[in-house]
C-alpha cells in the first residue's frame, strides 16, 4: 500500500500528547516528517524521540506571533518546507455566564483563536513563497455548532475556528492552499480529566459521572478517540482532499448532523 504523505512536511500544534501526537504517529506512518511544535518542549522532545527520526520537537507559544515565526524558520531549516499545518494546540474552560473572568476569557481566546489565526498566517506565509500549494487544517469542535450553558468561552472559540476556516480558505486556495476543518465530539484522554472537573464542580457530580454520561450519549456508543480522528486528518492532508476546500468535518459518532 502506497504512503498518502510520503515527501510531505507537517507541522502539529500541540503535539506533544493527545490528538496532535496521535496525528504525528500516523503522518510519519503515511511517509511524512513531523514537526511536534509544542509549548512544553522537553515533552515534545519525548514525543520526538518516540516517534522515530521523521520527527523534530520545536518550541512554539501559539499566543505569541514572534514565537510561532520562530517555529516556522526552525522547521524550514530542518525539512527545506512545509506542506502540511494541523492547528491543534487548544485550552478548554467552562464556567457559569455571570462567573466568567477576562482573564480565563484572554487566555482561551489567545490560544484557541490567536492560535489558528495566526499560525495559519505564517504558515500560508510560507507556503505561498514555495509556490506548491499546501494543506491546513484546523481543528474546530462540536463545540462550535451551537452554546452550551457552561462553555460560552469555549463554544464561541470554536465558532471562530470554523469560521475563520472558511474565511481562509477562500482566500487561499488561489494560492493552492486548501483549508478545511474536523470537528470532533467527545474525545477520551486526558483532558478529560479537566473537563470533567469543570462538570462535577458545576453540576454537583461525581468524578468521573459526566464522561460516563456523555459517552453513553454518543449514537455510536462510546466516545471517540484519537484514533477515530487521524483518517480524516490524513485524508485532508492528502491529494484525494485537493478539491476540498472551506468545510468543517464532523467526526463524533454521530452526535451532530449537517
Amino acid at each position: 500500500m502506497s504512503q498518502r504523505l510520503q515527501g510531505k512536511n507537517a507541522i502539529i500544534t500541540g503535539a506533544a500528547r493527545g490528538i496532535g501526537f496521535t496525528f504525528a504517529k500516523v503522518y510519519v506512518g503515511e511517509g511524512a516528517r513531523v514537526a511536534i511544535c509544542d509549548i512544553d518542549f522537553g515533552r515534545a522532545e519525548s514525543a520526538a524521540r518516540e516517534i522515530g527520526d521523521q520527527a523534530i520537537a520545536v518550541k512554539i507559544d501559539v499566543t505569541d506571533t514572534a514565537s510561532i515565526e520562530e517555529a516556522v524558520i526552525k522547521v524550514v531549516e530542518a525539512f527545506g518546507s512545509i506542506d502540511i499545518l494541523v492547528n491543534n494546540a487548544a485550552l478548554f474552560t467552562a464556567a457559569p455566564l455571570v462567573e466568567i473572568t477576562e482573564t480565563d476569557y484572554r487566555r482561551v481566546f489567545d490560544v484557541n483563536v490567536h492560535g489558528p489565526l495566526f499560525t495559519m498566517q505564517v504558515v500560508a506565509k510560507q507556503m505561498i513563497a514555495q509556490a506548491k500549494g499546501g494543506k491546513i487544517i484546523n481543528m474546530a469542535s462540536q463545540a462550535g455548532r451551537r452554546g452550551e450553558a457552561l462553555v460560552a468561552v469555549y463554544c464561541a472559540t470554536k465558532a471562530a475556528v470554523i469560521s475563520l476556516t472558511q474565511s481562509a480558505a477562500l482566500n487561499l486556495i488561489e494560492y493552492g492552499i486548501n483549508v478545511n476543518a474536523i470537528a470532533p465530539g467527545v474525545v477520551d484522554g486526558e483532558h478529560w480529566d479537566g473537563v470533567d472537573a469543570f462538570f462535577a464542580k458545576y453540576e454537583g457530580k461525581a468524578p468521573g459521572q459526566k464522561k460516563k454520561e456523555v459517552g453513553a450519549a454518543v449514537p455510536y456508543g462510546r466516545m471517540g478517540t484519537a484514533e477515530d480522528l487521524a483518517g480524516m486528518a490524513v485524508f485532508l492532508a492528502s491529494r484525494d482532499s485537493d478539491y476540498v476546500v472551506a468545510q468543517c468535518y464532523n467526526v463524533d459518532g454521530g452526535q451532530w448532523m449537517s
